[in-house]
């Protein structure tokens, strides 16, 4: 059948339209960098990664998907964020809050998601909860320090001292810390502070709140995480008991905590990063939090603690490390 010249022009456009719709995605270019690399935050990368895969985003598809680590570094942060400006990607990942606020400072166009922001307002990365108008959304994993709060009282009635080790350079921390506070007051306990600007600087720290406190606290401070071990050491030989905010820090040797599943946040910071790569504006679209939070229970280091958990606590936990 011989068609007209221009129903051949509009035949063969239909063909290449419908190629295009069967057509898998179009190749995808996500960079992705973190403060430091310990057990939450690279489960917040790896559920990232799961989440493209999930959506069809891999590399065999044209995917190009970078990671680097600032190692605990600012400069190095803002290093990277210059580095992954000039790449020109589709979008960047920015994990926790050091290296988000290295991104965003970096760059005013490219879309930045944020994941591990304990107060994405108040370190400056967007002007509120809402969609943002600009190039930056994110998921925090801010949690309720009331439900810490309560936390603590559980593990240790008597607590009348909680201690806490964290980075004063660290805005996430900063910010837990002013709200620890004013809240333990009203349940009849107070906060004794320790610095720890280096990860390095951590196992001093802990030592120097040994005879003044009850309990020691810690938030998702990138530095105290990074160096658990040597606060679980203090902990166990001084027998203060160790309450974490990072259900990764139970299985290296705290007693509980009550947090967020760092691979669910990065399946949840993931799926934002898809409806991006998909065509929606950042700026269009909320920061969100956590949709799950967890107890983890380590009966074990109660015990080296010098702790006795109830039998109704231990069973009311998601995960109870052996």
């Amino acid at each position: 059948m011989n068609l007209h010249p221009v129903l051949r022009s509009l035949a063969g456009a239909a063909a290449v339209l419908g190629a295009l719709a069967t057509a898998p995605a179009l190749a995808q270019s996500v960079a992705v960098t973190s403060i430091v690399e310990h057990p939450a935050l690279d489960s917040v990368k790896d559920g990232v990664r799961e989440a493209l895969t999930k959506a069809g985003y891999t590399e065999a598809k044209g995917l190009k998907w970078q990671f680097q680590t600032a190692q605990g570094n600012t400069a190095i942060a803002a290093q990277i964020a210059r580095k992954y400006v000039g790449d020109k990607p589709d979008v960047i990942v920015a994990i926790a809050t050091p290296s988000a606020q290295a991104v965003v400072a970096a760059t005013k166009t490219i879309p930045v998601v944020y994941s591990a922001v304990t107060d994405p307002v108040a370190a400056q990365l967007v002007p509120g909860w809402g969609p943002s108008g600009t190039n930056v959304t994110g998921v925090s994993d801010a949690l309720s320090m009331d439900k810490q709060i309560e936390l603590i009282k559980k593990v240790v009635p008597n607590a009348k001292k909680v201690g806490m080790v964290y980075n004063p350079g660290e805005a996430n921390s900063v910010v837990v810390v002013k709200q620890m506070r004013e809240l333990l007051p009203k349940s009849g306990m107070s906060l004794v502070e320790a610095t720890a600007a280096r990860t390095v600087d951590v196992g001093a720290a802990a030592r120097s709140l040994v005879g003044k406190v009850d309990v020691i606290y810690t938030n998702t401070d990138n530095n105290v995480v990074s160096a658990y071990e040597s606060l679980v050491k203090v902990g166990n030989s001084a027998k203060i008991p160790l309450i974490a905010a990072d259900t990764d820090s139970v299985k290296r040797g705290a007693i509980a905590a009550l947090g967020v599943n760092y691979h669910d946040l990065g399946l949840q910071t993931g799926a934002v990063v898809v409806r991006i790569l998909k065509g929606e504006k950042p700026g269009d679209i909320a920061s969100e939090t956590s949709v799950k939070q967890q107890l983890f229970v380590n009966p074990g280091a109660a015990q080296k603690q010098g702790v006795t958990l109830s039998d109704a606590f231990i069973k009311s936990a998601a995960q109870i490390i052996k």
